[in-house]
C-alpha cells in the first residue's frame, strides 16, 4: 500500500524479492540470499542480473507512487528502509512485545487490547501464494507467533468473564489445531466456566485420543493440570479472584533468541551433529544437551543462534536465552538467580510470585517446562557449575551451552569450534565485503583471511574497517595489518573488538598461566615444547605443561602432537596479544638453552 492505494507486483519473483526485503527491514539482504529464494537450488547462470532486474522493476514502481528511495543498494545486496513505511509484522512484532511486557506486570486489560491491536493486522495466511521454499519456513515462523498471540488474546478475554462468547473461537481455533494444548486447555476453561463440565472433559478426551494415535505421546502438563484442576473443582479456575486461572499455561510462547547472524558461512559438521540433538529427546530420558566449545572469535555464538534459528519448528513451546558472561569480571557474570529469575518472568510467571533463592526457583522452573518443547541456549559459559541449575529436568527440551572450555560440562554432543576453512573465510569476506571489490584482488583476500586466523570475529571486525574506508585497496589494508602490532589495532573497533576478546580470555587466567604468557610472549619464537617452557618458567616439565595446558585451553595457545613431544604453538592475533602483553611486563629476557644431553 502507497498513499491508500495498493501497488500491484504481478511479477512471481519481484513479489518473493520484495518479500525478503520487507522481512529483513533496514537491512542488508544479500544477492545471493535473495538468489536462494527465487529459485531455491536451481538458479539460472543469468541469475544475479535477474535480481537487478526484479529490484529495479520494484523501484521503479514506488517511485510512481511517490517514494523513489525505498530500495537502496548496498554491498553485498539490497536494503529496504522503512523510515515512512509500515511494515504489518515489525508492527505486530512490536504489540505482542508490549503486551508481554504488560503481562508480567499484570496488566492483563492492557495486555488483551494490545493483542487484539496485533491480531487486526492479520488479512489471511502468513505469505500466502509465495513459491519459495525459503520464504515457506519463514511463513511457519510468522504463523507460529499469530497462534501463540491469539491463544494469549482469547485466554485474556476468559479473565474478563467472556467465556461463553469465547467457546465458538476456541473451538475453531481447536479444530483448525488440534495439537496445540494450550488452545485446548483455554477451551476446557471456558466450556467449564460457562458450566459446561462434561463437554470441558470430552475436549481433554478427545485431545488426549489425538495426541496417543497421532504422536504416540500422553499429554502434557498444561492438559494434565486443566484435567486434574476441573476434576477436582479447583477454586482457582473460579474467575472474580483478580488472579488469572491459568496464566502460565496460555502465556506467550517466549522467543529470546538474538537475530541469527545475517551471513554464515561453513559449519557443515557441526550443524549436522547438533541435528542429532533432535532425535535424542527420549521421553524416558533426560534432555538432550549439545556443548560447543572453542577459543575467542571462533564463532560459537554465531553458529549456536544460526542453528537454533533453523530449528524453531522443532520448539514450538519456546526459546529461551541467556548471556552467562562467564568471562567477564565477576561482578558482570550472571548468577543462576538472576538468569532463573528472567526465565520466569519470560514464561509467564508474575515477578511477585517468583521466589527468591535458587533452590526454590528451580523447582517452579522445572515445572513450567515439564513437557514442554523448549530450546534453552546458555551462551558464554565458564564452568558447568555456573549452569548446573540452567539443565531443565523435561526429557522434551533441549540445552545448548556454548564455552571456550568446558572440560566438565556433559553433552550428547560435543563439538570443538575451529576457525573457518581459508576457502570459507575468503567467501565470507566476498559476502561482508562486496564481490567487487574481493574478485578484483583475489591475493589480497585470502592474505587478509590469513591475518585474521580465519575467525568469523576478526573477519567482520576487518570488513567493518574496510566498510567505513570504501576508498581503500584490499593490498593496502594487508601492508597495514602487516605492521608490528598492527593486526589486533586494525580490526578491533566497536562490537568487533578482537583485542578485548582476548582480553577478557586473559583476565580469566589465574596467576601462574598468567605469568607463563607474560614470559612466552616476550619470546621470539612462535613454538615452546614443555621442556623448554621449564626452564623459561623456573619450574620442572610436568608442571610447565599443567601452565600451557591451562593456556591452551583459553585460546593462547595451539598443540601440535606429531613430533616424539607435544609442541605449543601460539595463533597469530592470540601471539601479537600475548607480544603485548610480555614487552610490557618483561622488557627483556633472555631466550631458554637447551640444555638435554
Amino acid at each position: 500500500m502507497a498513499g491508500g492505494r495498493q501497488l500491484p507486483v504481478s511479477s512471481p519473483r519481484q513479489r518473493v524479492v520484495l518479500t525478503m526485503l520487507l522481512l529483513s527491514p533496514d537491512c542488508v539482504v544479500s544477492v545471493d540470499t535473495l538468489v536462494e529464494a527465487v529459485w531455491d537450488d536451481d538458479p539460472p547462470v543469468t541469475r544475479r542480473t535477474q535480481i537487478a532486474i526484479c529490484v529495479t522493476a520494484l523501484r521503479k514502481m514506488f517511485a510512481a507512487a511517490g517514494y523513489p528511495d525505498v530500495i537502496s543498494t548496498v554491498s553485498p545486496g539490497y536494503k529496504l528502509n522503512s523510515a515512512g513505511c509500515r511494515i504489518d509484522h515489525e508492527e505486530f512484532a512490536r504489540l505482542t512485545g508490549q503486551a508481554q511486557a504488560a503481562l508480567r506486570e499484570g496488566r492483563m486489560s492492557v495486555a488483551g487490547a494490545l493483542l487484539e491491536q496485533a491480531l487486526k493486522l492479520w488479512r489471511g495466511d502468513a505469505l500466502a501464494g509465495m513459491p519459495s521454499a525459503v520464504l515457506a519456513a519463514k511463513a511457519f515462523q510468522l504463523e507460529e507467533r499469530r497462534l501463540a498471540a491469539t491463544e494469549e488474546c482469547l485466554a485474556r478475554k476468559a479473565e474478563l468473564g467472556r467465556h461463553t462468547d469465547l467457546v465458538p473461537e476456541l473451538a475453531a481455533l481447536v479444530r483448525d489445531h488440534p495439537l496445540r494444548e494450550r488452545a485446548r486447555a483455554a477451551l476446557m476453561l471456558a466450556h467449564y466456566r460457562a458450566g459446561r463440565r462434561g463437554e470441558s472433559l470430552e475436549v481433554f478426551n478427545e485431545g488426549r485420543r489425538r495426541l496417543v494415535d497421532e504422536l504416540g505421546l500422553e499429554p502434557g502438563p498444561i492438559l494434565r493440570d486443566m484435567h486434574a484442576a476441573i476434576l477436582n473443582d479447583d477454586p482457582r479456575l473460579s474467575e472474580g479472584d483478580g488472579k488469572p486461572a491459568a496464566t502460565v499455561l496460555t502465556g506467550l510462547v517466549p522467543a529470546q533468541l538474538p537475530p541469527a547472524p545475517p551471513y554464515f558461512t561453513g559449519r557443515k559438521a557441526e550443524l549436522d551433529a547438533l541435528d542429532g540433538l533432535l532425535g535424542l529427546r527420549d521421553p524416558s530420558g533426560p534432555p538432550a544437551v549439545g556443548v560447543l566449545t572453542g577459543k575467542a572469535g571462533v564463532g560459537k555464538t554465531a553458529l549456536a543462534l544460526h542453528w537454533a534459528h533453523r530449528s524453531t519448528a522443532f520448539f514450538p513451546d519456546g526459546r529461551l536465552f541467556a548471556d552467562l558472561r562467564g568471562w567477564d569480571s565477576g561482578d558482570l557474570a550472571a548468577g543462576p538467580s538472576a538468569v532463573l529469575s528472567r526465565m520466569l518472568r519470560d514464561l509467564g510467571v508474575a515477578p511477585a510470585e517468583i521466589p527468591a533463592r535458587v533452590d526454590e526457583q528451580v523447582p517452579l522452573y522445572n515445572s513450567l517446562l515439564d513437557g514442554r518443547q523448549v530450546l534453552v541456549l546458555l551462551d558464554n559459559v565458564r564452568s558447568a557449575a555456573q549452569i548446573r541449575p540452567l539443565i531443565p529436568g523435561s526429557s522434551t527440551c533441549c540445552v545448548l551451552i556454548t564455552g571456550r572450555s568446558l572440560p566438565d560440562a556433559y553433552g550428547d554432543v560435543q563439538a570443538n569450534v575451529t576457525p573457518l576453512e581459508p576457502a570459507e573465510s575468503v567467501s565470507l569476506l566476498r559476502d561482508l565485503v562486496g564481490a567487487v571489490r574481493t574478485d578484483g584482488e583475489p591475493d589480497a583476500v585470502e592474505r587478509l583471511a590469513e591475518l585474521c586466523d580465519q575467525l568469523p570475529l576478526a573477519l567482520w571486525g576487518a570488513a567493518m574497517r574496510l566498510g567505513a574506508r570504501g576508498h581503500w585497496l584490499l593490498k593496502d589494508f594487508v601492508v597495514r595489518m602487516e605492521r608490528p602490532g598492527g593486526r589486533l589495532s586494525e580490526i578491533s573497533h566497536g562490537v568487533w573488538d578482537m583485542r578485548e576478546r582476548i582480553a577478557l580470555s586473559y583476565r580469566g587466567l589465574r596467576p601462574g598461566p598468567s605469568m607463563a604468557l607474560h614470559r612466552l610472549g616476550s619470546l621470539d619464537f612462535p613454538e615452546v615444547t614443555p621442556w623448554t617452557a621449564a626452564q623459561l618458567l623456573g619450574c620442572g616439565p610436568a608442571e610447565a605443561e599443567d601452565l600451557l595446558e591451562e593456556l591452551r585451553e583459553a585460546g593462547f595457545l595451539e598443540l601440535s602432537t606429531a613430533g616424539t613431544e607435544p609442541v605449543y604453538r601460539t595463533p597469530g592475533l592470540f601471539a601479537e596479544y600475548a607480544l603485548e602483553k610480555g614487552h610490557y611486563v618483561y622488557a627483556e629476557v633472555p631466550r631458554p638453552v637447551d640444555v638435554r644431553g
